[in-house]
């Protein structure tokens, strides 16, 4: 829905909100105020991501409410602080304290990062370049500074009780306009960096639902393989498949899959081809090998027990070598791909496995990225691609461009797929690195360094596409330092809310 723009006045209603309920009689009103922060935030949630439920009903509506009830902290925060600071800092303690949300919202276990502010502007990749320096917490700065400055005009009219003169409206035109002038000066500007590489990217377009699991892997496989080759030249030097395209596959015995046979076989016939690809594979633990916190116990056929563990894995072949790379996904969805805070929860766990619960998927602590002749590339599997600061990992590692793996496909036809694309784009501006993605059901495309989506696919379509990435080698002020947006923005919650604590203490004690 082409609404993004009220994002930079969101805000404003709950903040009016906010004072009035501050300023009635008796004061601090928490429970009044939650309720109205719930419904408006449960209301957006439901708005924007109603989709999640298309994977797991449950699972999804679980994600909204407990996404909207945590929303709602740091409006209360600032409520709590309002009277404990001077009006000067009150602005800033409203800023501070929603970043700082977003920002730890990424950090921990029930991670939900869709609707971090800075992504609502991903719709306008011309007007957000300078995200190479602030990332998308960049964004939410400016979001939450302008709705902070039009509330501000209406309490100035309020106060006053007086007409606004259009100068009044300055500051706001000034922080909307400058932004944007410095953002199309960096685009018309920017060139390409770097040498070309021509690329395939691979849609295979099987339902994940009802069909992917259904159809045998060597039906899967010719598909594959016959999309690919109708694009596939002798320049050809990177094929992508989507996450998941195979599985059952044991990573101590790869060549023992007839599945991984036949994609050796194949990426062999192209001198100088490398295949990446997602694959679910597992692992069977040896006798006396320490075990993971995410391996599963089993039993075999003669009843002996043993233990392995499974991944959602990424995969390079290279022509004319043995070496097959790998790469475990390591930012994993909660409640999909593994339960949160397992060992303090565990009492659910029956719950969740009832409801076809979540995978326990084994990880790994350092990104890797896959090297050839020519080129590194980093491997980003689905969700991963949502978390800029996890993506610089790779960049700092030497990728030289990004792969997306993903699998669209669950959240069907909804604006799920497409939000997903868009925030692949964010990546792009942030480390200035050509994108392939590949979703098994969904868009396919590339993205230049621009963050232009260039021959995206259809939805619901088998398809290939071919094109030329640029090998860009160059770091951004972004990859350097991170989300340092966020951080400061955490120092100064801290300092207010210190302030609020302390202030809060001393007038108790006065009483």
């Amino acid at each position: 829905m082409p609404f993004n723009i009220l994002l930079l006045i969101g805000f404003v209603p709950l903040m009016i909100l906010e004072r009035e309920i501050a300023e009635e009689a008796g004061g601090h009103d928490k429970r009044k105020l939650f309720r109205y922060v719930y419904n408006s935030f449960l209301l957006w949630n439901i708005l924007t991501t109603f989709w999640v439920t298309n994977t797991a009903f449950i699972a999804g509506v679980f994600a909204i409410v407990i996404n909207a009830l945590l929303m709602r902290i740091p409006i209360l925060l600032y409520h709590q602080s309002r009277s404990a600071i001077s009006r000067n800092l009150q602005g800033l303690a409203f800023v501070a304290y929603w970043i700082t949300f977003e920002y730890l919202h990424m950090h921990w276990q029930l991670s939900w990062p869709w609707l971090t502010l800075g992504n609502g502007l991903s719709e306008f990749p011309s007007l957000v370049q300078w995200y190479e320096y602030t990332g998308v917490f960049g964004g939410s700065l400016l979001i939450l500074w302008i709705n902070l400055l039009v509330f501000r005009l209406l309490e100035q009219k309020w106060a006053g009780q007086k007409a606004l003169r259009p100068l009044d409206f300055l500051p706001v035109a000034l922080l909307v306009l400058v932004p944007t002038i410095v953002s199309i000066y960096l685009y018309i500007g920017y060139e390409e960096k770097g040498e070309s590489l021509e690329v395939v990217v691979v849609q295979p377009n099987f339902e994940p639902h009802f069909e992917k699991f259904k159809i045998s892997q060597d039906k899967q496989l010719t598909r594959y393989l016959q999309l690919a080759e109708a694009q596939l030249t002798d320049s050809s030097y990177y094929l992508l498949f989507p996450e998941t395209s195979f599985g059952r596959i044991d990573t101590s015995r790869m060549m023992s899959s007839r599945i991984v046979r036949g994609l050796k076989q194949f990426v062999d016939r192209y001198p100088n081809l490398h295949l990446v690809t997602g694959l679910s594979t597992h692992k069977i633990y040896q006798k006396d090998e320490p075990l993971s916190d995410a391996h599963r116990e089993g039993i075999d056929r003669n009843g002996n027990a043993f233990y392995w563990e499974s991944y959602n894995s990424a995969h390079q072949f290279t022509s004319g070598s043995d070496k097959i790379d790998l790469y475990l996904k390591s930012i994993l969805v909660p409640g999909a791909e593994f339960f949160p805070y397992r060992e303090y929860l565990f009492f659910l766990e029956p719950i969740a496995d009832a409801l076809d619960g979540a995978s326990i998927l084994g990880t790994q602590s350092q990104r890797t990225v896959f090297s050839s002749a020519r080129a590194k590339i980093a491997p980003i599997i689905c969700y991963e691609s949502i978390y800029g600061e996890y993506v610089t990992q790779y960049i700092r590692k030497g990728a030289e461009v990004l792969f997306i793996g993903t699998n669209d496909g669950w959240w069907d036809n909804t604006a799920g797929h497409r939000q997903h694309l868009r925030y692949a784009r964010l990546r792009a501006i942030e480390t200035r690195r050509s994108i392939a993605r590949s979703a098994n059901t969904g868009v396919s495309a590339l993205i230049n360094q621009r963050g232009e989506i260039l021959q995206p696919t259809k939805y619901g379509e088998a398809a290939a596409i071919r094109g030329e990435l640029r090998l860009n080698q160059a770091i951004t002020f972004y990859v350097r330092w991170g989300d340092v947006v966020a951080r400061l923005a955490m120092f100064a919650a801290i300092i207010l809310l210190l302030n609020t604590f302390v202030r809060g203490y001393l007038g108790a004690k006065r009483v």
